[in-house]
């Protein structure tokens, strides 16, 4: 039972994540909000930071811009005729 709400959630989930990508100025929206804070972690030197605070930062960044790089392509055809 747990197992299928859970998988229900993710489904879900995905699917949000799909929509917000296919638009593009929420796409652009929520790249720039990612990709902001993970490039100040990486430039800047802070007294908190630690290996884990990296490694989400480029998490962070890698969603980021894949979400602007997204936005920026557009929708492209499944194929080519």
């Amino acid at each position: 039972m747990l197992a299928s709400v859970m998988a229900h959630r993710v489904r879900h989930l995905r699917g949000l994540l799909v929509r917000a990508v296919l638009r593009r100025r929420p796409a652009l929206a929520i790249g720039a909000a990612l990709l902001a804070p993970a490039l100040a972690v990486m430039v800047g030197e802070f007294r908190w930071e630690s290996s884990l605070t990296d490694g989400l930062a480029l998490v962070l960044g890698a969603t980021g811009a894949a979400f602007v790089l997204a936005a920026l392509g557009g929708r492209r055809p499944d194929w080519i005729e």
